[in-house]
């Protein structure tokens, strides 16, 4: 069941992350740094996602003084296919022209983002190494979720700005907010992820 939700929750993840490319808005400051590398240097936003991925895997190692947790590799990869496959998907068919329009789109993505990492989060399988360093960093500084999310946004973003990436008025709102509608889904899915995983494993109990 965890394997079952920790691809659950990075498809939602990455579905995400496209309806904000998708919206013209800016989207956060990792996805537009993946964006403007994949422009100016080539290769996909997705393949960037996994070259960055492993960097910040040996990142994590040295912050937590522990060997390179190279399983964050699997969901690197698998996010940055997944980014690929949706972009490719919604092309053509999620092309907002007008203001309101790109608002929607931004905000659906905005939410299913946080909605996304919080479930796969929560099955503790292997974080996508971004989402390690978050928790990394908040255990280090004894803050919220909020301020190292924010923390690690605003790095991202002057890397986004040096290779041109798609920055704009909605990456001022994934900084601003992206990190608290995270915090506001962590418990909630929680909840619902404990029942799921008690429940499938009282059942498989009952038939042995």
């Amino acid at each position: 069941m965890k394997i079952v939700l920790y691809v659950f929750g990075i498809l939602i993840l990455t579905f995400g992350i496209s309806f904000t490319l998708q919206s013209d808005l800016g989207t956060s400051p990792f996805d537009a740094l993946l964006v403007g590398l994949s422009n100016n240097v080539g290769l996909t936003v997705g393949s960037w996602e996994i070259i960055i991925a492993f960097l910040l895997i040996c990142c994590n190692a040295l912050l937590k003084k522990e060997r390179p947790e190279v399983l964050g590799l699997v969901t690197a990869f698998i996010t940055g296919i997944g980014i690929d496959l949706w972009l490719f998907l919604l092309h053509d068919l999620v092309t907002p022209e007008l203001m309101l329009s790109k608002v929607l789109c931004f905000s659906i993505g905005l939410v299913t983002i946080g909605l996304g990492t919080a479930i796969y989060l929560h099955t503790n399988f292997a974080p996508i190494p971004i989402d390690r360093l978050t928790l990394i960093i908040q255990e280090l500084t004894k803050k919220t979720l909020f301020f190292s999310r924010t923390v690690i946004y605003f790095v991202f973003l002057i890397l986004a700005i040096i290779f041109k990436g798609p920055i704009g008025v909605g990456t001022i709102l994934t900084v601003c907010f992206g990190g608290l509608i995270l915090h506001f889904f962590m418990p909630y899915t929680k909840k619902v992820i404990d029942r799921l995983v008690c429940h499938d494993a009282n059942e498989k109990d009952h038939s042995i």
